[in-house]
């Protein structure tokens, strides 16, 4: 059987969490590669399910220990991760892995897998656009909110390096082309 992965990165509020939601209902071979975060888990988000919870000191003795697949301090003391076991995980079920990473997650989990794995890079259709959904998201406080801000409009700096780009604009034409994407990915040979 042939391992593969897809990775969907954009920055923060672009849609890759619904992306991969919608693409998670209509693929049956796709699973979720829950991610190891630090931040505080949200109303509505479960441990295990969509993310694994860790304080600093728990996820600094995982980078210790090399359990991670790639790492980032995203923010100051705010760690995220993709633990190596989880893909073996995925992978022994028989599943192709599909993460909602980061722009330099997605990058690292590409460059270590090269061709297995497809990266698609979610791009906002504005700044603006991002900048009023992070806003309407009320999921932080304003310098926290300005500081993603920040880090959005650098990470579209790297949309050049994926596989493939989707401007996501209407959110139906969105899911068709992830689908189209990603469905032509998976009846690819290495």
């Amino acid at each position: 059987m042939n391992n593969k992965l897809v990775i969907f990165s954009a920055p923060s509020g672009s849609g890759k969490t619904t992306v991969v939601k919608h693409l998670l209902k209509k693929i049956d071979s796709l699973a979720f590669s829950v991610s190891v975060t630090t931040r505080q888990k949200r109303p509505n988000e479960e441990n295990g399910r969509d993310y694994y919870f860790y304080s600093e000191n728990e996820f600094l003795k995982a980078i210790k220990n090399d359990l991670f697949l790639e790492y980032e301090e995203v923010y100051k003391g705010l760690f995220y991760g993709t633990l190596k076991s989880e893909v073996e995980r995925l992978w022994e079920a028989g599943k192709t892995v599909i993460f909602d990473v980061d722009v330099i997650g997605g990058l690292n989990i590409k460059k270590f897998y090269g061709a297995q794995a497809l990266a698609v890079f979610l791009r906002p259709p504005s700044v603006d656009i991002l900048m009023e959904r992070l806003r309407n998201r009320e999921t932080e406080v304003e310098h926290q909110l300005l500081e993603r801000i920040e880090k959005a409009k650098s990470e579209l700096n790297y949309e050049h390096q994926f596989d493939k780009v989707i401007v996501n604009d209407v959110l139906n034409d969105t899911f068709e082309t992830a689908e189209i994407i990603v469905a032509k990915f998976l009846k690819s040979e290495d």
